[in-house]
């Protein structure tokens, strides 16, 4: 931590949030500038996102009385779990990260994107809007942090460098993963999960340190990935669920006004986030295997289809070994908040031994 905030980092932590004492000539908003930190710079969700939201949505909804400042936090030099953390702490004001890169600092921020829940974007909204209220509470009480949206990549889905026909291909292999549930879901099919960090996947393939790797169907083929593998399995274990928050203290020192402003744009903001993951999910399976590709690099990496035995061998994982391992890790009053949320949307009653 010391040597983040001695680094160039606090350029744009350090100023907090920054107000004017009079009021916006161009509406009845104050003058209002806050810090934002989003995902990695070179995807798509921070570029046709998050990046022209804070940048153009936002000082033109509010006739130029409130601004930003937002940087990827790969820009920062940082990999993605720090961001929760640091904003607890208050270093960061508005950031984002993965909920699975903080499952390590509480079980509860699996519990929207668990290893096979979510095999369309509707059941994925559904999860999240289910567990959404549950989510707000805890970082609220126990980290300082409100939540403000829940949003997703695309579908994970497989890339390998070397032919694989379905699940069963998997064993024996060393697949890249970057959360609990998802290394549980390998380990369940005979393979080795890996966790490592999205950056440093390409230079990992190519060593040998993985032959397999978990990502968005669109984020995989931005980062080139398709360059050191040969074969997508289209199959989605999950859509890399995204936490959007602020700091509670920096929240609330901000104008009653402009909480209002911010709340309601960034609903409308998440909806539409929401909105271009599937169409981004059809993109990058395109763009990987060789369609027509608008968005993305084109490549001719091979696609593998999903079979309806694999559905189900997916399915029986995640009744059997990723709910009843994540329950245990979560205690019962957490595995009882989900079963009322999660558990009703997924038809899974969880249970604590």
């Amino acid at each position: 931590m010391k040597d983040i905030l001695k680094s160039g980092i606090t350029v744009i932590l350090g100023s907090a949030i920054i107000l004017s004492a009079g009021m916006s000539q161009a509406g009845e908003l104050p003058k209002t500038k806050v810090n934002v930190v989003g995902t990695w710079a070179n995807l798509s969700v921070y570029k046709e996102r998050e990046h022209p939201f804070w940048t153009k949505t936002i000082p033109e909804k509010s006739n130029g009385a409130v601004t930003a400042d937002i940087k990827a936090f790969t820009e920062m030099g940082l990999k993605g779990g720090e961001v929760f953390r640091l904003m607890k702490s208050g270093v960061i004001d508005f950031g984002s990260t993965v909920l699975g890169y903080v499952a390590g600092d509480d079980p509860e921020n699996e519990a929207v994107d668990l290893a096979g829940f979510s095999a369309d974007i509707d059941i994925a909204r559904k999860v999240s809007d289910a567990y959404k209220p549950v989510l707000a509470e805890l970082y609220e009480k126990k980290y300082g942090i409100k939540l403000l949206a829940v949003f997703p990549f695309h579908a994970q889905v497989m890339y390998c460098k070397s032919p694989i026909n379905g699940l069963s291909d998997l064993k024996g292999k060393k697949v890249r993963t970057f959360s609990k549930s998802l290394s549980e879901f390998v380990g369940a099919v005979g393979g080795t999960g890996v966790n490592i960090p999205f950056g440093e996947v390409v230079p990992a393939l190519q060593k040998g340190v993985a032959d397999c790797a978990i990502t968005g169907a669109l984020s995989g083929n931005l980062a080139k990935w398709h360059e050191v593998t040969t074969h997508l399995y289209a199959l989605p274990v999950g859509w890399s669920m995204v936490m959007h928050g602020v700091n509670m203290k920096s929240w609330n020192k901000l104008p009653e006004s402009v909480r209002k402003f911010l709340s309601s744009e960034i609903g409308s903001w998440e909806n539409k986030v929401w909105n271009a993951a599937n169409s981004e999910t059809q993109i990058g399976l395109a763009c990987n295997t060789g369609s027509e590709c608008k968005g993305g690099n084109p490549a001719s990496m091979k696609l593998i289809s999903v079979s309806d035995a694999d559905r189900a061998k997916l399915r029986e994982i995640m009744e059997t070994v990723i709910v009843p391992n994540w329950a245990k890790r979560c205690g019962s009053a957490c595995v009882s908040k989900w079963n009322e949320t999660v558990g009703q949307v997924v038809n899974i009653k969880a249970v604590t031994n």
